[in-house]
């Protein structure tokens, strides 16, 4: 079951993302989907905050990946948009299990890497400042999540 929320600012974005925050869980694992600019990263940056993160929060996209320390528990950023057509194994699956929270911005560019169990959020552009979030739990513990901030 799929669950809608409209967000018609960047403030409403950074709402869902601490709702969904305040639900975490070691080995959480959030994959990020929308066109350039739906907010994919104002969302990581509020989660990130709500974790008490102090860092400034930017798409790792020449990183690939930027892990964070300082907050409530790990934050393991990725952004892999560059990874289409990467066949190497880049040991993303390794950052599902090291105890923190995984946000994977453009995670459709890595189906096939993906856990079984997650929350996946398509960001879908309306206009210049509306967003419709689009939440898919995958397992139990997404669905509760998803549950309690409908």
């Amino acid at each position: 079951m799929d669950y809608k929320l409209t967000s018609y600012n960047e403030r409403d974005t950074a709402m869902i993302a601490e709702n969904i925050e305040s639900e975490k869980f070691p080995n959480m694992v959030i994959c990020l989907t929308g066109d350039l600019g739906s907010g994919k990263t104002v969302f990581v940056k509020a989660f990130a905050s709500s974790m008490g993160i102090q860092e400034d929060i930017t798409s790792p996209t020449f990183n690939i990946i930027k892990e964070y320390s300082d907050g409530e528990l790990p934050l393991y950023h990725m952004d892999v948009y560059r990874l289409e057509d990467v066949k190497e194994d880049l040991g993303i699956e390794d950052y599902y299990d090291k105890g923190g929270v995984t946000i994977i911005e453009w995670a459709d560019m890595i189906k096939d890497k993906l856990p079984e169990e997650r929350l996946d959020i398509k960001i879908k552009i309306i206009d210049e400042n509306t967003r419709v979030l689009v939440l898919t739990p995958y397992g139990k513990e997404y669905e509760d999540i998803c549950g309690v901030i409908s």
